[in-house]
C-alpha cells in the first residue's frame, strides 16, 4: 500500500513538493486555500531564475541602508516598525546573523542550491512540456554607480568560486547587449549571466498542477484552508509549504519557524510591442528593481517593505516601478498595467527552512526561501522528499 503524503499550498514550493513526492510513488494530496492553484506569492513575480541573485542580505552595508532608507518612502527596501513582537524578534535575528558573519557560507549555499535548480527545471520541462513563456536569454545586471559595480566585481569573484558564471561587461558592452537598451543612461558597466532565464511562476505551477492530477493522480482541494495541522496527521507525513502561513500551523504543533512577511511589488504590461520589449532579463542593482518579458507582456517587480501581514497596494510603490519604465524604456506604453502585492516568506538568515519538524516526526517543512522561491525550489523540494523518504 502506498504511503500517503499531504501537502499544503499549491506555490512553487508546494507544487515542487507534490511533484517529487508523486514521482517517488507517493499517494500525494495537495491542499490550498485559494480557489486555484499559485495565487499569492507564485502568482505575478519578478520572473527570475535568478542563481545571479544569490547573495543573502545579512551584511552591514545592507543594515545601514535599511536604516538610512526608513524616511524615504520610495526606497528600495522599506522597513516600517511596528507594534509587531514577531517583527522585532525576526530584525533582532536577522542583526546576529549579520553579526555572525555568515553572509560568505550562505551565499555560496544558496548559489549551489539554484544552479541544482536550474537543471532541475530543464529536466521538468523536457519531461512534461510545460510552456510558461520561458526565455533563455540570462540575465544582465547593470549599474549607474562605480560604488555598485566595483561591488558587482567582488561579488562574481564569490559568484565564479561556487561555479555561477558572471561575466563583468564594460559600459558599451551592457548597453549593446540588447537593442531595446540604448535609452538606458549613464551604465557604467554590466554583470550577466548567461544560463539564468525567465518565466511565469504561475503559468509554471499552473500547468504542473494539471500534470500532477492527470499524470500522477495527485489529489487537490481548492478553497479548503487548513487551520490546524493536526488535522492531516492521519497520512504518514505532512509538508508545510504555505508560505507565510506556516508559522500559524507550525504553532498548532507547538512549534515557532522564524518567518516573516516582506511584501514585494510588480507591475504586468500587456500588450507591449515585441520590438520594445528587451530580450534579456534585467536587474538594476541600485534600484533593486528586475525585469522580465512574458510573451508580449513586461513584468516590473522590485522594492521590500516589512510591514506586517498587509497586502495593501500602496500607490507610492507602484509609482517607482512606473518611472523607471517611463525612464528607460520609453516606447513602452504603460496605459495598459496590472499592480500586484505578494508577502515573500523570509527567514531572518535568508535561508529557506528544509527540515523535519523538531515537535513532530510526521510534519515537514519547505517554506521560507523569501524572494528567490521560483530560483530555489526544485532544489529544496528535493531536498525534503529525501528527508521523508529517509523517515517514512
Amino acid at each position: 500500500m502506498k504511503k500517503t503524503v499531504a501537502v499544503v499550498g499549491t506555490g512553487i514550493a508546494g507544487i515542487t513538493t507534490a511533484y517529487y513526492l508523486a514521482r517517488e510513488g507517493y499517494d500525494v494530496t495537495v491542499y490550498e486555500q485559494e480557489r486555484y492553484p499559485a495565487m499569492r506569492t507564485s502568482f505575478a513575480n519578478g520572473g527570475q531564475v535568478s542563481v545571479s541573485n544569490s547573495e543573502v542580505w545579512t551584511t552591514w552595508s545592507n543594515v545601514f541602508k535599511g536604516i538610512k532608507w526608513m524616511f524615504k518612502k520610495d526606497a528600495p527596501l522599506l522597513m516600517r516598525p511596528r507594534l509587531d513582537w514577531a517583527q522585532w524578534k525576526w530584525m533582532v535575528k536577522f542583526l546576529y546573523h549579520t553579526a555572525k558573519g555568515s553572509y560568505k557560507k550562505n551565499t555560496v549555499d544558496t548559489i549551489t542550491m539554484g544552479l541544482e535548480a536550474r537543471k532541475l527545471y530543464e529536466q521538468i520541462q523536457q519531461e512534461e512540456a510545460l510552456d510558461f513563456d520561458q526565455s533563455k536569454s540570462g540575465i544582465l545586471h547593470f549599474y549607474k554607480d562605480s560604488k555598485y559595480f566595483d561591488n558587482a566585481v567582488r561579488a562574481g569573484e564569490l559568484y565564479r568560486s561556487a561555479g555561477c558564471e558572471w561575466d563583468i561587461l564594460s559600459p558599451l558592452q551592457t548597453t549593446s547587449l540588447d537593442s531595446s537598451l540604448s535609452n538606458i543612461q549613464n551604465v557604467v558597466g554590466g554583470a550577466w549571466t548567461k544560463d539564468d532565464f525567465t518565466g511565469d511562476i504561475h503559468k509554471f505551477c499552473y500547468q504542473l498542477t494539471q500534470v500532477l492530477e492527470n499524470k500522477y493522480s495527485v489529489k487537490f482541494y481548492y478553497n479548503c484552508k487548513v487551520d490546524d495541522i493536526t488535522e492531516l496527521l492521519y497520512n504518514d507525513a505532512v509538508v508545510i509549504a504555505n508560505g507565510v502561513g506556516s508559522t500559524k500551523l507550525a504553532k498548532t504543533i507547538g512549534e515557532t519557524i522564524d518567518v516573516y512577511p516582506v511584501k514585494g511589488y510588480s507591475i504586468t504590461i500587456n500588450n507591449v510591442d515585441p520590438k520594445h520589449l528587451p530580450r534579456v532579463s534585467l536587474l538594476d542593482d541600485e534600484a533593486k528593481i528586475v525585469t522580465s518579458s512574458l510573451g508580449n507582456r513586461f513584468r516590473v517587480a522590485g522594492t521590500a517593505e516589512l510591514a506586517g501581514e498587509n497586502y495593501d497596494i500602496r500607490r507610492d510603490r507602484i509609482q517607482p516601478l512606473l518611472d523607471w519604465v517611463h525612464k528607460n524604456f520609453p516606447n513602452i506604453n504603460t496605459h495598459d498595467y496590472t499592480q500586484w502585492a505578494c508577502l515573500r516568506p523570509m527567514t531572518p538568515n535568508m535561508m529557506p527552512i528544509v527540515k523535519q519538524s523538531d515537535r513532530n516526526p510526521k510534519v515537514f517543512y519547505h517554506v521560507g526561501h523569501g524572494h528567490l522561491g521560483w530560483t530555489l525550489s526544485p532544489s529544496t523540494a528535493k531536498t525534503v522528499v529525501n528527508l521523508i523518504k529517509k523517515a517514512i
